[in-house]
């Protein structure tokens, strides 16, 4: 990962009270932005949903139903992770977000789950997770439509679906879809890119809109690969 080293430019140098002052203008645009939050988490919790065919599953102990996968909850999110059969080193972005998720316990107050999907055979894919370290639960959808049918298709890019279990019309279990996103969407989930953006050079990527003379590079230059997250959280020697 290479690191700018070049003086770059910073922000200017002002008393407590314009400091003061910026800051209380700036936070009326964020607060702004948290009550659009609120308000679009309230329309998403109003969302119609799909019921979706019985899917089966690889899981580490065989072929799982998806209504099986909630184990007890009603509620799931699915992560959909990038994958190339054979590779040694899966999609970094994927990896790298991935493996923030450490602690889902919190979720069972929630009635909730969070998993990984790859379209990978499960043999690799439970090889690939000891071997980065990732410590959430993987299944794979290699003998099925599922990750197609939820906009995460083989060869294709990354995911978030999320599900909830509820009977039937004749009681029986039913999973519907009830949200999706890709592409940046899924930022909403990471804590990276929110510590990120409150530094005073932010990402530091080509594309933002940064003052004259802020550090910047390519993108996803700055993020950790696969073999960075392999080397900080896999095994040891």
């Amino acid at each position: 990962m290479s690191v700018t080293t070049e003086p770059a430019a910073l922000p200017p140098v002002v008393d407590q009270q314009s400091w003061r002052a910026a800051l209380d203008e700036l936070r009326v645009r964020e607060k702004a932005a948290t009550r659009e939050l609120d308000a679009i988490a309230a329309q998403r919790r109003r969302l119609p949903m799909v019921r979706l065919p019985d899917y089966t599953l690889i899981g580490e102990h065989g072929p799982v139903r998806l209504a099986d996968v909630f184990e007890g909850r009603s509620q799931l999110i699915t992560y959909h992770h990038m994958w190339t059969d054979g590779a040694e080193w899966q999609c970094g972005g994927c990896t790298g977000f991935t493996s923030q998720f450490t602690r889902l316990e919190f979720l069972d107050n929630y009635d909730a789950r969070f998993v990984i999907v790859t379209n990978g055979p499960i043999e690799e894919a439970l090889a690939y997770r000891t071997k980065v370290g990732n410590t959430m639960d993987w299944y794979s959808s290699s003998q099925s439509s599922f990750g197609a049918d939820v906009d995460a298709p083989p060869g294709g890019g990354f995911a978030v679906n999320v599900f909830l279990k509820a009977p039937g019309p004749s009681g029986e279990d039913a999973v519907y879809r009830t949200w999706h996103t890709n592409g940046r969407g899924t930022e909403q989930l990471s804590h990276s890119f929110a510590l990120i953006d409150l530094l005073p050079w932010g990402r530091q990527e080509q594309w933002q809109d940064s003052p004259a003379g802020w550090p910047q590079r390519p993108t996803y230059e700055g993020w950790l690969d696969s073999p960075d997250i392999a080397r900080a959280y896999g095994p040891r020697d």
